[in-house]
């Protein structure tokens, strides 16, 4: 079996890609390390390489307790398995110091040649942050960009959603098994993922969510872009955890802006004061990434759109932010009557929503 000395190391407890690492370099190979006597791990403390007593009793105590049959439920569940040293592992990963050193995944690996961003942010967003994060991962995935995300509730559930909904291609990293669906919530979207992309891991299946997964999850979210956008986030937030991650690895940071009044923009907007990129296009990013659409392709790639005069009138009184009754028929001119008939006409053609009683926002971009 190719890779059962590997499983046997990863099916740890404890014990790190940074522990087996130094594990493998020490006595070559993982099953060199599977292979080794008792007596001459237990050496090893103590030698200037890291490795404790502790290290040395859990790799002793597991590998006794193996069981190849783990081996076998990879299959049995369609769960694949690549390591840092296979081909197949993903080329933006391998680069880092704090990489993962290997990956389970369910429907397929990233693309190392097609452009890659990742999309998060908070958990509890408001009807804006949703309608940006589908927007933006939509328009992106619509060219062939590849989303990455957490699964989570909130913004990265909305990024994959944005993507799957253009046809595009999203991958979930999440900190759990890939045999697990965290939220249970989010099944349809996890089995529609592994359809058009794929969920990956480095815990082993099986593996609960824990509190402590995240921030070693949200390091390979940003790993595996080449792009970081944060569509909203609280002032402390994993997401600004993965944007720091992010800036140490190399990668572009990109906020979407909010309004100062709003806990779930805070975080972009001190991002935003702390140099990173404002999030105001999608053709930004585009540029960013080295994609570029001329303005007759753009068109072509949206509705056109035709309105009444007074449809027009009131949708431009509208945008991502959800306005009242009240504040739309002011800013118009028109009667409230004349107001709500737009307003429904607008809705029935899907070009705003009501997000709240009698509060309405635009569903996408600014009309051509």
């Amino acid at each position: 079996m190719k890779y059962e000395y590997w499983l046997q190391q990863l099916y740890k407890e404890g014990v790190g890609p940074k522990k087996r690492r130094m594990l493998r370099e020490t006595f070559g190979c993982a099953r060199a390390v599977y292979e080794q006597p008792e007596q001459a791990l237990r050496r090893l403390p103590g030698q200037g390489k890291g490795i404790t007593e502790k290290l040395v009793e859990k790799i002793i105590e597991n590998r006794k307790a193996w069981d190849l049959e783990q081996y076998a439920l990879l299959a049995e569940k369609q769960i694949g398995f690549v390591t840092e040293e296979d081909p197949a592992f993903p080329a933006r990963l391998k680069a880092l110091p704090d990489r993962p050193d290997a990956l389970f995944y369910k429907g397929k690996l990233p693309d190392a040649d097609a452009p890659s961003v990742a999309v998060v942010g908070a958990r509890e967003c408001s009807s804006y942050g949703r309608e940006m994060a589908l927007y933006f991962s939509g328009e992106l995935a619509g060219q062939g960009v590849q989303i990455i995300s957490g699964l989570a509730w909130g913004i990265d559930g909305y990024a994959h959603q944005g993507a799957l909904d253009k046809g595009g291609v999203t991958f979930g990293v999440l900190g759990n098994g890939v045999d697990i669906c965290y939220p249970r919530g989010h099944i349809q979207l996890y089995m529609d993922i592994q359809r058009k992309g794929g969920l990956l891991s480095e815990y082993p299946p099986g593996t609960p969510s824990l509190k402590q997964h995240f921030p070693m999850r949200n390091r390979i979210i940003s790993g595996l872009a080449d792009l970081v956008l944060v569509v909203e986030a609280k002032e402390k937030s994993g997401s600004l955890i993965t944007a720091d991650q992010a800036l140490e690895q190399g990668r572009d940071v990109y906020a979407v802006p909010g309004r100062v009044w709003d806990a779930n923009s805070r975080g972009c907007n001190r991002l935003i004061g702390q140099g990173a990129g404002i999030a105001f296009s999608v053709e930004e990013l585009k540029k960013e990434l080295g994609l570029f659409c001329p303005k007759s392709e753009k068109i072509l790639n949206r509705e056109k759109i035709s309105l009444a005069t007074e449809e027009k009138l009131v949708y431009s009184c509208l945008d991502l932010q959800p306005k009242g009754l009240d504040e739309i028929v002011e800013a118009s001119g028109l009667t409230v009557s004349q107001t709500l008939s737009m307003l429904l006409s607008l809705q029935l053609k899907g070009y705003i929503a009501e997000t709240e009683r009698a509060h309405y926002s635009i569903t996408g971009s600014p009309l051509p």
